[in-house]
């Protein structure tokens, strides 16, 4: 097999090695052809990147491997030894699409990237139509799948959607010109309707953006522009989630075809959650293609059912989000839920906020909202907070509610008397290591003061990615694609000059996750964190390597250091090391992205991550409550103050009690972290002779139906 591409090949997006739809591979006379081919490069280990289409034809190919060889024996292509040497083909599948529409993963490579030219464009446009008061219908990609639509419509917040599996109900006409209406009587300045090319309504008749544009102007004589993205969500640079899920998907194919035997049936290596797991390639497809029957017999429910978990949850989460109910329709539970965030400003807050409160209201709590942290809160800066009052807010950078890194410790008692002053029952945090410890010290002082005895849960936010209990924070993805833009764009500032090496320090503290993803997304020839540590030898090592590549066609280099990785070894002391090492052979330059890392709008990824996990919060909440409804129930077991986090492929509450022991108090980090299986990768991709620990690789599994 070739080596995996690196350096400048995993900055550009497309496909290096071309792609085509093959009218000749779909009859025996192309397979036979192809078959011939691999033979005479000894090739019995294919892996294949495409759509259910190619997947479905590797498979076939696969089952006729022994006919197709036979038959070229016949016609003297190949002698018998080559029949029995190459008796059997090793077939691993990786799902490459846009549309996400492959049933068995959560997320398909090039979806990522093709959100953010969705949000990029959706974030343009609303600035346009808030300034003219303008609808826009925009249509983008998915003949058969809303995947894009749908998370394109909870990232923006948008008024309605069109989903070919999930059609509107009869009447939707006037229901979708009265939801547009009452959004513009709330002070809405515009509205946006996202629409899936291939929407239809439920007697699969389709839903044109030219159909709703005519229905918006006839009904409601709203100024409306439609606008078709087409092609443009397939190119640009990959997002550095697609880079990153691309090189473990591709290590998990490679290691999945050397663990093959001839009874292994051909597989798909996906995302389940986290983890990647290893799937029959034929149940998969099967399924993909039963969402399509589904959606013909008009069996829409058992369509979305067939998506998985993933787009179903989706699905409701967008449906209590973008519609609220009359407020006399709505059950009142008498309880305050107050939303706080800590610490220091992360992509993707405002997302959270804006989930948690209109789900806390949907749910009908009081929502409140407590402005510049634990100062605030001790101050007494609480307001309510509405379902409107939220509008808008998830495209927003930073904090609009602000947020400080004080700790509760020191304000106890008037925290506590604010608490009992609001009635306040149930606490949310939304925020990074301060809000971790805010919360365990809110813990620790239930004893002294009851009114902390109340459901808390912490939702993790924060660049650094370095919250126990969760793989992933909100705010850490923009961070990363931020490095990978960065990066990318400095490299490409040495086009066409001398050979040079830049050294970039991250953000992070004493977590090395931006640090060591950012170079696994931006082709890094080293990464210094400070969970490896390294001494001059290690540095020596790496100047030599980088010495050697640059003395052959390999004109530039990318060495990242997290910002406190060591005390010694500095940012500068590293650019000076590297500077006189490679004198003769390359220049050096250096740059610090600080503060840059934490600005911006939200990735696509932050803004969906943010709000399903804090409405997943929210529920949380309501069931406690629920639990002590009418007994007036005091919360003082462990199990009522959590986090809540992705592990692996699972979305867990865990309390903060049970999280100590798995902190490092001094360093703010989590005794152990899932990414650092990962750091191998990153050198074997930079050349290094390096061993990759495969204990952890998935196991075949069946597909798992999901009940809605």
């Amino acid at each position: 097999m070739p080596l995996p591409l690196s350096g400048p090949a995993c900055l550009m997006g497309g496909t290096i090695i071309g792609s085509a739809r093959c009218q000749a591979f779909r009859t025996r006379e192309g397979r036979l052809k192809a078959a011939c081919n691999l033979l005479q490069r000894g090739i019995t280990n294919l892996c294949v990147i495409g759509g259910d289409g190619s997947l479905t034809g590797a498979n076939l190919f696969r089952k006729e491997w022994s006919g197709l060889l036979e038959e070229l024996a016949r016609n003297g292509q190949i002698d018998k030894e080559a029949v029995q040497k190459y008796a059997y083909l090793n077939v691993v599948g990786m799902v490459g699409s846009i549309d996400n529409d492959f049933c068995g993963t959560d997320m398909t490579i090039g979806t990522d990237s093709a959100l953010h030219r969705i949000i990029e464009v959706i974030d343009a446009i609303m600035t346009t139509a808030q300034s003219h008061q303008r609808t826009f219908v925009l249509e983008v990609m998915g003949r058969h799948c809303g995947y894009l639509a749908l998370v394109s419509a909870l990232a923006c917040g948008a008024d309605w959607v069109f989903l070919p599996e999930s059609p509107p109900e009869d009447g939707w006409e006037e229901q979708m010109c009265v939801k547009l209406s009452e959004n513009r009587a709330r002070k809405k300045r515009l509205n946006i309707i996202i629409v899936a090319e291939g929407a239809i309504d439920t007697q699969n008749k389709p839903i044109t953006s030219e159909k709703i544009k005519e229905l918006v102007v006839t009904q409601l004589g709203y100024d409306t522009r439609v606008t078709i993205l087409g092609h443009v969500q397939r190119g640009g640079t990959p997002s550095a989630f697609d880079r990153i899920l691309a090189s473990r998907m591709g290590v998990e194919a490679v290691i999945a075809l050397l663990e093959a035997t001839p009874d292994t049936p051909a597989c798909v290596v996906s995302l389940n959650g986290n983890h990647a797991v290893r799937l029959p390639l034929m149940e998969c497809v099967q399924m993909t293609q039963d969402v399509q029957k589904a959606m013909d017999e008009r069996r829409f429910q058992d369509a979305v059912r067939l998506r998985g978990r993933s787009f179903a949850g989706n699905l409701n989460t967008y449906k209590r989000l973008a519609i609220k109910l009359p407020d006399d329709q709505i059950p009142k539970t008498n309880c305050n839920v107050a939303v706080i965030n800590v610490g220091a400003p992360a992509a993707g807050m405002n997302a959270a906020v804006r989930s948690a409160v209109r789900v806390g209201i949907a749910d009908g709590h009081r929502m409140l909202a407590i402005y510049d942290g634990f100062d605030g809160f001790a101050k007494g800066q609480i307001k309510e907070i509405g379902w409107t009052d939220v509008g808008g807010w998830t495209g927003q950078g930073g904090s609009i509610l602000g947020t400080k890194r004080v700790l509760p410790g020191k304000y106890l008692e008037e925290i506590a008397t604010q608490m009992r002053a609001h009635s306040i029952n149930a606490l949310l945090i939304i925020g990074g290591f301060e809000a971790y410890l805010g919360l365990l010290e809110l813990s620790a002082a239930r004893e002294k003061h009851e009114e902390f005895c109340v459901p808390m849960v912490m939702v993790p936010a924060t660049v650094s990615n370095n919250v126990p209990g969760s793989d992933f924070s909100i705010g850490a993805d923009t961070a990363l694609n931020t490095i990978t833009d960065t990066c990318d764009r400095i490299k490409q500032s040495a086009s066409g000059t001398k050979r040079r090496v830049f050294i970039i320090e991250t953000m992070g503290g004493y977590c090395g996750y931006l640090a060591n993803m950012g170079g696994l997304a931006a082709g890094a020839d080293a990464a210094y964190i400070f969970e490896e540590p390294f001494d001059i030898r290690d540095l020596q090592s790496n100047v030599e390597h980088l010495t050697e590549k640059m003395k052959t066609t390999i004109q530039r280099g990318l060495v990242l250091r997290n910002e406190s990785c060591s005390e010694n070894y500095t940012t500068d002391f590293i650019y000076q090391l590297y500077s006189e090492e490679g004198k003769g052979v390359f220049d050096c330059r250096k740059n610090v992205l600080g503060h840059m890392q934490q600005g911006g709008a939200p990735s696509p990824f932050d803004r969906n991550f943010g709000t399903k996990i804090s409405a997943r919060a929210m529920e949380w909440i309501t069931a406690k409550l629920k639990e002590a409804r009418g007994r007036g129930k005091k919360f003082t077991t462990d199990d009522s103050v959590c986090v809540l986090g992705i592990s692996k492929r699972n979305v867990i509450f865990q309390p903060v009690a049970e999280l100590k022991k798995q902190t490092d108090f001094e360093h703010r980090i989590p005794k152990e972290q899932w990414w650092l299986k990962l750091r191998p990768l990153m050198k074997i991709l930079a050349k290094y002779k390096a061993s990759y620990d495969v204990s952890d690789s998935g196991q075949l599994e069946h597909v798992q139906p999901w009940s809605v």
